[in-house]
């Protein structure tokens, strides 16, 4: 319960200071731009992972969650009461960023899409597959084999900020479920684009967990 509580609280942050600057990044006050949406998710990330990382490992994305468990760093009753604390803290933030950015000036709040959303499926599932998969590998990198010491932290948060500054424009630069979750359910559309947040996502997230334990986990 404890893993699990910290796993919401920690997605609860991303989401909500992930899709609130995005949804700043479009408003008429001129809050942003990608630069510093990149900057608010990665940051935010970094904190998350020297907060609660000794708690629950800070996964907070469910595709994170699935490429631990696919390497089988993970049991699966753990890796299920991640993924609803996972999904239940992006649809709180999700509900708050529209609560608190309306009559701000934007239409936004902060849904992760792109250019290429909704004009090519194949892209938009490869780029946050791929995008997905460097966050794995980096987590695998300074959270489980711990190459990275007390740099954990910063380690996987500019990853995260690298991802989005690349693919923000193309995609919104998920790599997270339940990040595009929570605004997705807050705009009503889980119907539309949604899917396509999920299976990029996981995809990467299982090929970073099998690529790394077949090839760079040193067991010893």
């Amino acid at each position: 319960m404890k893993a699990a509580l910290a796993e919401l609280i920690g997605t609860f942050t991303l989401t909500f200071i992930g899709a609130g600057a995005g949804a700043l990044a479009g408003s008429t006050t001129g809050a942003g731009g990608i630069v510093a949406v990149a900057l608010a998710h990665g940051i935010a990330l970094m904190v998350i992972v020297y907060t609660w990382g000794k708690i629950s490992g800070a996964h907070v994305n469910p595709a994170v969650t699935l490429g631990l468990l696919v390497g089988g760093r993970v049991p699966v009753g753990k890796a299920i009461s991640y993924w609803i604390a996972q999904f239940a803290g992006a649809g709180l933030a999700g509900l708050m960023v529209l609560v608190m950015v309306d009559h701000v000036g934007t239409d936004s709040i902060g849904e992760t899409v792109g250019v290429l959303t909704l004009i090519s499926t194949p892209k938009t599932i490869l780029l946050e597959a791929v995008l997905t998969f460097f966050l794995v590998c980096a987590v695998y990198s300074s959270g489980v084999a711990g190459r990275n010491g007390n740099a954990a932290g910063l380690a996987i948060g500019l990853v995260l900020t690298m991802d989005i500054l690349m693919g923000g424009y193309l995609t919104g630069a998920s790599m997270n479920p339940a990040r595009s979750f929570g605004p997705a359910l807050a705009a009503g559309n889980l119907g539309s684009y949604y899917w396509l947040y999920v299976v990029g996502p996981a995809i990467g997230g299982i090929v970073a967990g099998l690529v790394y334990n077949l090839f760079f986990m040193d067991e010893d």
